[in-house]
């Protein structure tokens, strides 16, 4: 499972409860910030599974000024502009950042968004430098995210690393790189995939560990709600990728 794939499982298949968000609002909002901040914005309806695009003055230069929606919570005329290489980066970073804000109290988690160095295709042929905002809009609970919105535009201030996490609130900022992966399994959970991934079985792992094999089963059940994959061959794909284990 690729992490765009990981990502749509994670979006996509949340319980969404009744509507909480003002939708018409937020698409004036990002109508106002593509216009006064000359910026491609795109807000993603994460239940529907649509996108409404802005592409402001930004969009002329990136060559897609007539771009205004998508039957996807993906922006694919943008995305296109993207290397392979920097696309898969982009959604390991939100990956990362879905993961970030699992470990952050419920009522604390709107004041985060994400931003990102890309490099990306214009519409002259040459390639430029952009910066990626996303911010997750979430429901009442604070606990599901209805919709995405993310920003693309000039450089506006550099930052050290390719993606940070940054507290709008406190203006407290972080380095969102691969060291962070491993805080999203416990040491216990990382010891139970690393059995798993030698092809070690339930009750080879409890006896190697001093667990009970009632115990491996709810680490297993566990590790794979926190990767969101459906068995444990993918669990080790993905961990490895993100060198958790």
């Amino acid at each position: 499972m690729s992490s765009l794939e990981k990502l749509n499982h994670l979006l996509k298949d949340q319980l969404f409860n009744a509507d909480t968000i003002d939708v018409a609002q937020l698409l004036d909002y990002a109508r106002n910030v593509s216009r006064i901040e000359n910026v491609t914005v795109v807000v993603s309806d994460l239940r529907c599974g649509t996108s409404r695009i802005f592409p402001g003055k930004f969009g002329i230069i990136l060559g897609i000024a007539n771009y205004s929606e998508e039957n996807s919570i993906w922006e694919k005329a943008i995305l296109d502009l993207i290397t392979e290489e920097e696309r898969e980066d982009k959604y390991l970073a939100e990956l990362r950042f879905f993961n970030f804000l699992r470990h952050v109290p419920r009522h604390n988690r709107p004041d985060y968004y994400l931003v990102s160095k890309l490099r990306m295709k214009a519409a002259t042929g040459n390639t430029i430098d952009v910066t990626h905002r996303m911010y997750y809009i979430y429901a009442d609970d604070s606990e599901t995210v209805s919709h995405a919105l993310c920003l693309y535009g000039r450089p506006m201030f550099d930052f050290i690393g390719k993606s940070r996490v940054i507290n709008s609130f406190s203006g407290v900022s972080e380095e969102l790189a691969a060291s962070g992966d491993s805080s999203i399994l416990s040491r216990r959970e990382k010891q139970v995939l690393a059995l798993i991934d030698s092809g070690k079985r339930s009750f080879e792992i409890a006896d190697i560990l001093s667990i009970s094999k009632n115990t491996v089963s709810r680490h297993r059940q566990q590790i794979l709600a926190k990767l969101q994959v459906k068995n444990s061959m993918e669990a080790c794909r993905i961990a490895k990728t993100m060198k958790i284990i």
